[in-house]
């Protein structure tokens, strides 16, 4: 799934995009997908200016993203503009090593288990062999005014 797929399901905008490619899918199992890491993004002016770093709570928001496509393909639905997709919680969350412009994140994530519209995943990020986090979210997907 290229970016413009990828913007077509997810309403997130620059700079708040954080799936810039999804490598693998399958249905109600997996997702593999990518995000380029570039010295360009806003939050490495402040985080920090000395030594760059990803905020770890970006690199769950790239997980709950990348989470977000699995679940609209599992459920076979096309999000739209009444569709807001949530976290509903974070577990287990652990950094495990700091991820710095020109790295390639790349997040793997599973589906444990869909209940009345709330999916519960495990995620994982790495760079090149390197486990940089790992969590398991929670997710829903809710209907808005």
């Amino acid at each position: 799934m290229d970016i413009h797929e990828i913007l077509k399901q997810l309403p997130h905008r620059y700079p708040f995009l954080m799936v810039d490619r999804v490598i693998s899918i399958e249905t109600g199992k997996t997702i593999r997908a990518i995000k380029n890491v570039t010295i360009n993004e806003p939050f490495f002016m402040g985080h920090f200016p000395h030594r760059p770093v990803m905020p770890g709570v970006l690199m769950l928001e790239a997980m709950a993203q990348t989470a977000a496509l699995l679940s609209f393909a599992t459920a076979g639905v096309m999000p739209n503009e009444k569709s807001v997709y949530y976290f509903a919680g974070i577990d287990a969350a652990r950094f495990k090593r700091p991820v710095e412009p020109g790295d390639q994140l790349v997040m793997d994530v599973s589906l444990l288990r869909a209940k009345s519209g709330i999916y519960k995943f495990k995620g994982e990020a790495r760079v090149g062999p390197d486990l940089a986090c790992e969590a398991e979210l929670m997710c829903t997907m809710r209907t808005v005014a």
